[in-house]
């Protein structure tokens, strides 16, 4: 399987079409919540996915500081296939993005309640209350420094 890392205007439109419809198919479909899945951070975010012949199999958006959080950011964290590693694996790449074109030692997302377990095992701790964003409850975790 492949890592493609670019930023917006590097990728193809063909890749910005299947990104975006992987995104609007979990987040909006899946999940069932009626959202503007594409927004203005799309443009200054560098874009992550693992692709084999199949197509996009796992993606993560990576926002520069001050974009959303106030340090670099993760957010939009999609693996097609579930619990087979893919999830991971596109967070520690988002990781080595989020360092590479950011220079982010600390790294902010929102994760869902239920996916707190596995972001902590990435090495992201609590620091939020639980709140509601688009109706499912999240809290806000972050990473310090650690290696990917």
């Amino acid at each position: 399987m492949e890592c493609v890392v670019k930023t917006f205007y590097q990728l193809t439109l063909d890749e910005l079409y299947e990104i975006y419809q992987l995104r609007i198919d979990v987040f909006v479909v899946e999940q069932q919540c009626p959202c503007r899945e594409i927004d203005e951070l799309d443009r200054g975010a560098v874009h992550v996915f693992l692709r084999d012949e199949a197509g996009i199999q796992a993606y993560i958006r990576v926002l520069k500081p001050g974009a959303k959080f106030e340090t670099a950011g993760l957010g939009r964290i999609i693996a097609k296939k579930r619990a087979v590693g893919l999830g991971a694996r596109i967070v520690r790449e988002g990781i080595r993005a989020a360092k590479e074109y950011f220079n982010a030692d600390v790294l902010t997302l929102e994760a869902q309640v239920y996916a707190k377990g596995f972001y902590e095992k990435l090495g992201f701790v609590q620091t939020s209350e639980e709140f509601l964003d688009v109706g499912i409850p999240h809290v806000r975790m972050e990473r310090h420094g650690q290696k990917p």
